[in-house]
Parts: C-alpha cells; structure tokens; sequence
C-alpha cells in the first residue's frame, strides 16, 4: 500500500502542478470579495478529483495492466485512489479555511460557528462529488466514465449555488451545528464509504 500511495504522490508531483495554479487564483477571487460561493468551494472539489485524473495516467500507460503482475490487491489499489483523495481534500481544506478566516476578519470579524459549519459544508460537497465519480470510473475506465464528470459538474453548480443562498443571509438563521448537521455529515461519511466498496467490487470484475 505505501508503495501505491507513493506512487501517486510522485504522479500528482509530476502531473498536477497546474492544480495548484488554478487553486490559488480561485482562493485570491474569493479574498478578493467576489461573493460567488463556487470560487470557495471549487478548490477543494478540485482535489477530489485527482485520484480519477491519476487514473487516466495509470490507464494510458497501461499500469493497470502491469499491476495486475504485481503483489497488490485490487482492494489495495483501488483504496490508494480513496486515500490520496482525502489527502489532498484535506489539506487543500486547510488553505481554504486559512483564506476564509483571513476574509472573515476583513469583513466583520471571525464567526466561530460560520467558519465550522462552512468547513464542513466543503468537505461534504468535494467527498461527495468524488464519491459519484469513481465508481463509474472503476468500473467503465476513465473514457467510458465520462458520464460521471457531467454529473459531476452539474452537483458542483447546483451546490455553490445553494450555498451562495445559505450564505446571504444570516447563517444562523440557516444552520446551526446541530443535529442536522450532524446526520449530514454521517450521510456525506456513508457515502464515501459506500462509494470506495462499490469501486472495489467493480475493480475486481473489471477486464484489465
């Protein structure tokens, strides 16, 4: 396992340099005052997709079918894809949040609570989105699976917009961390989990 993760590590080195580029430019229009809640959520959206990214590299190379000759489970395979996507979310996650306590004490001072419930909305909405995504990617293969990119950017759009309504007004007026919150949180964990076993059982059946 520390091998395949290693691998993808060194992969999103090689690769994904842009992603940072992008991600930095959206979190400077947010701290710029730019109200759209899309430029906030879009990075860390952009490292759940990573792992299908990495996927595509490790299909036109035929590294799928290599590793097929190599002592590693498709259960181990397809949990390195999960676990640098969590990697990735959550320190990405950490940038945002700095960025969003930065503009919070720009405009009005750091709202304890605005900051939690916003941080968890987030990594609901990005461990969601990639939850949708690799399933169909492990099972259909990266061009096949394209399907699941449009949904994908269709749930992206309809979630900074419902965001962008829960944030105009006063949040409390919305949210509190509660219950509510709570079980959304157990859903988006449900998911996710569900989401890594579905893609393992359809890796396994997988032609390589």
């Amino acid at each position: 396992m520390k091998g395949l993760l290693l691998k993808d590590l060194y992969m999103i080195k090689q690769y994904c340099k842009s992603y940072i580029l992008i991600a930095a430019i959206f979190i400077a229009v947010s701290l710029s005052g730019n109200d759209n809640m899309f430029f906030v959520f879009y990075p860390v959206i952009l490292c759940g997709i990573i792992p299908v990214n990495l996927i595509g590299y490790d299909e036109r190379s035929r590294w799928i079918q290599y590793s097929a000759a190599l002592p590693y489970t498709a259960a181990q395979i397809v949990s390195a894809k999960y676990l640098i996507g969590l990697f990735t979310q959550i320190a990405m996650l950490s940038v945002t949040g700095t960025a969003a306590i930065v503009k919070m004490g720009m405009t009005g001072g750091i709202r304890i609570n605005d900051f939690i419930i916003l941080m968890l909305m987030m990594l609901i909405v990005s461990t969601v989105t990639s939850s949708l995504t690799l399933p169909f990617i492990f099972k259909l293969g990266v061009e096949k699976g394209r399907i699941a990119y449009y949904f994908m950017i269709g749930f992206i759009f309809a979630a900074s917009f419902s965001a962008g309504k829960i944030f105009e007004e006063d949040l409390h007026a919305k949210f509190e961390i509660n219950t509510v919150l709570a079980i959304l949180c157990i859903i988006g964990i449900g998911i996710y989990i569900l989401s890594w076993y579905l893609s393992v059982e359809f890796y396994k059946k997988r032609e390589l």
